[in-house]
């Protein structure tokens, strides 16, 4: 079994799409997140996984507003990443009715925060996000290289007690062309955290090679919008 879950991402309080994470290849697909929220979460979806991209851009929650109505209206569950570098900022997330915070940047950059927000809201509502362009982790909204290997930052998270993680392949990510199947079975084979990816997935059979792989979510955006991949189809299929 591996669950689905829909991505939605907002920047200017739309929802887009971007690719490769450049901030200019953007692809507006509403102009009212809540909307895709809803229509998501009739096809069943149990979780929704939503980035604001403006905040991973600026380091803040720029978005809060448009998620926390969103919480407050779906009965999906809500896992929240972008901008959160804090631990105030992971409260307020977790005070509007998140049920899992996504961290990145400060993951590796402020190991006090993130040990920090472990211990405030627990192992389970955190999910560290390792985003890599070639093997290498990058930061800021995928805009900064650091110069550590996803090996290396997987390694320190779980030692700090991180116990799920979410690996995305930024040359993959809005592409429609394949996931990094490879990079994906080097992260699940070298940790024992709970592996969320993201990344390249364009048709149901990538879905079914991904549980077999062994992860424990994928996560799918442009592939939902395009109708490449029927959500409702999706979930049965991998039940």
């Amino acid at each position: 079994m591996m669950e689905v879950i829909p991505a939605i991402d907002i920047r200017a309080g739309r929802c887009v799409r971007l690719i490769q994470g450049d901030y200019s290849k953007e692809t507006i697909f509403a102009d009212n997140p809540m909307e895709m929220a809803i229509k998501w979460e009739s096809e069943g979806a149990e979780y929704l996984h939503i980035i604001d991209l403006d905040g991973a851009k600026e380091g803040s929650a720029v978005n809060m507003d448009v998620i926390s109505k969103i919480c407050a209206d779906s009965a999906a569950r809500i896992q929240v990443g972008g901008g959160i570098r804090d631990y105030e900022t992971a409260a307020r997330y977790m005070d509007v009715g998140v049920s899992r915070v996504i961290m990145g940047t400060s993951a590796v950059d402020r190991t006090d925060e993130l040990e920090r927000i472990l211990k405030s809201i627990g192992a389970e509502s955190l999910v560290v996000s390792v985003d890599a362009r070639e093997g290498i982790v990058a930061l800021d909204g995928w805009t900064r290289e650091s110069r550590m290997t996803v090996e290396t930052v997987v390694k320190n998270i779980e030692a700090l007690g991180v116990k799920r993680c979410m690996y995305t392949d930024i040359l993959k990510d809005g592409t429609l062309s394949e996931p990094n199947y490879a990079g994906v079975e080097n992260v699940v084979s070298s940790t024992n955290m709970k592996i969320m990816a993201a990344g390249g997935i364009a048709a149901l059979s990538q879905l079914k090679r991904m549980s077999i792989v062994g992860v424990e979510a994928t996560i799918v955006g442009r592939a939902l919008y395009t109708g490449d991949i029927r959500l409702r189809q999706a979930i049965d299929e991998l039940k």
